[in-house]
């Protein structure tokens, strides 16, 4: 994101307040980069503390109205929205692959999804959103509950994945009654500002709001607010302690999806090939392993390490396989990463690890120049190739922190203990895969592994009828609607 005068012939997006599009008071704007190329291809707000104070305001007004409706008479709003999104997805898939870089055919499955989520959020307020439970609790009282929503939602989006977490929030947060405030990260806002205007053509003005600027001159005064009653971060630890300070003087309701450190496992019963499938979808190609659940700790059997390392090695070199270019061209397989910031990061993950003595089994090149030769429109983005570490323990700092990007570890194990204590011996507790054919081993690993989600024979699938959260570091709560609800109790004394 770099500051812009008004000259700048690019086009803008602005934040959506109480229903209509409007630009910052102040009226400064941001450009917004294109990974892929390094250049500015849009213009975003640069929201300021009066432009956070307007937008809590609509979704404080809102409040009465939306939550009153009947819980079905929201689902109805929802329905629409979902109903909606096929009309608009080529527009958004667009403009979110030229947000963060993410190639076209990683985003051919969201269209669907949104559309799913909307749908199940529509549901899940007519069954759910006015219910409570019944309690005869004795001696003449009568006790029972309802479910309540907290009032204004403020949802901070991350730069990987803005389109899907925006849905998450908003549409459950929506369906249990709350009005909603979406702040995206400054580094891919374009896509949920243009999202946010196709939504509030559908629902009442104030219901949902969009507000573009950095953590810095709104995202403290947003969460910090007293008139704001939830706040749902998907992001850094770094965030979420600058969240957990912000709201200390006004405590609320929080929500923590963090980051990872995810092991991948792979034992010598493995359908070999299918884990190396598994691996390398879990860490490399298409998002660039920009995932928070990104399998970036590969723990193999020492007795295949060498073949799974060598064939995951195989695929990762071939260029037939690994594709870099056009994001938009379906037949690229692997962008960029999404902003500067975090391409020298993981650049300097490869540089300390070389530096360190480190054993690099594949990759290791970055810079489009040097990736893309021959495509010099791309010299300036930030593409980093599919890389691999040998690690024999977790000393190595690059098995300790979160990179995210397209490296990973590659660690040697003996036994199945040993493979549960390297998995856990991290500060995150998000994601892990397990590749076995043994379904007792499958079972017990399950069980033992500390973490909130974990796939076995494969890796990263979610689904609305499960709950997505982390633990330890990985942060707590999730995105359902139960979670933007509270059960409100009543006992009442029925004696005449």
């Amino acid at each position: 994101m770099q500051k812009v005068n008004e000259s700048c012939q690019l086009k803008e997006y602005f934040n959506v307040v109480n229903g209509e599009t409007c630009k910052p008071q102040e009226g400064e704007m941001a450009r917004s980069i294109n990974p892929a190329t390094g250049e500015a291809w849009a213009k975003i707000p640069l929201s300021k503390e009066e432009d956070a104070e307007q937008v809590i305001q609509s979704a404080r007004k809102a409040f009465a109205g939306w939550s009153s409706l009947p819980a079905r008479t929201r689902g109805d709003y929802l329905r629409e929205i979902g109903d909606m999104i096929s009309e608009h997805a080529e527009e958004l898939l667009t403009l979110e692959t030229k947000n963060n870089g993410w190639v076209i055919d990683e985003y051919r499955y969201l269209a669907v999804v949104l559309k799913q989520i909307w749908y199940d959020a529509a549901g899940a307020a007519a069954l759910l959103g006015g219910q409570g439970r019944t309690v005869q609790i004795g001696g003449g009282n009568f006790g029972f509950t309802m479910r309540k929503p907290y009032g204004v939602v403020v949802g901070i989006l991350p730069w990987n994945a803005p389109l899907f977490t925006f849905t998450m929030k908003a549409a459950y947060a929506l369906a249990g009654g709350n009005t909603v405030i979406i702040k995206p990260s400054e580094h891919a806002a374009v896509g949920s500002l243009r999202y946010g205007e196709l939504l509030a053509q559908v629902l009442p003005p104030g219901v949902l709001n969009v507000i573009s600027g950095t953590g810095k001159d709104i995202g403290n005064y947003l969460v910090g607010h007293k008139e704001v009653n939830k706040v749902s971060l998907t992001g850094s630890k770094a965030t979420a302690e600058i969240i957990t300070k912000a709201t200390a003087h006004s405590p609320k309701s929080l929500v923590f999806e963090l980051g990872g450190k995810s092991p991948n496992i792979v034992f010598a019963d493995a359908d070999i090939e299918q884990a190396v499938q598994g691996v390398m979808n879990g860490i490399y190609t298409r998002n660039a392993g920009q995932i928070c659940v990104a399998g970036s700790r590969i723990l193999i059997q020492r007795s295949i390490y060498d073949e799974v390392t060598e064939r995951v090695k195989q695929y990762m070199t071939d260029k037939a396989y690994v594709k870099f270019g056009d994001t938009l061209n379906t037949t690229n397989t692997m962008g960029p990463i999404a902003n500067e910031a975090q391409y020298k990061r993981v650049c300097s993950y490869i540089d300390e690890t070389t530096q360190d003595g480190g054993e690099i089994v594949f990759g290791g090149k970055y810079g489009g120049k040097v990736l893309l030769p021959e495509q010099p429109e791309y010299a300036n983005g930030y593409w980093v190739e599919p890389t691999l570490i040998k690690a024999e323990n977790m000393d190595q700092k690059i098995c300790k922190e979160e990179v995210f990007g397209p490296v990973a570890v590659a660690i040697p194990f003996e036994t199945e203990e040993e493979a549960i204590q390297i998995a856990n011996d991290t500060n995150f507790g998000l994601a892990a895969g397990v590749w076995t054919k043994d379904l007792g081993k499958a079972h017990r690993l399950v069980d033992r592994l500390e973490a909130g989600n974990v796939w076995v024979n494969t890796y990263g699938m979610v689904g609305v009828d499960l709950p997505f959260s982390g633990v330890k570091e990985s942060g707590y709560g999730s995105d359902s609607i139960l979670d933007y609800t509270y059960e409100k109790a009543c006992v009442m004394n029925v004696n005449e």
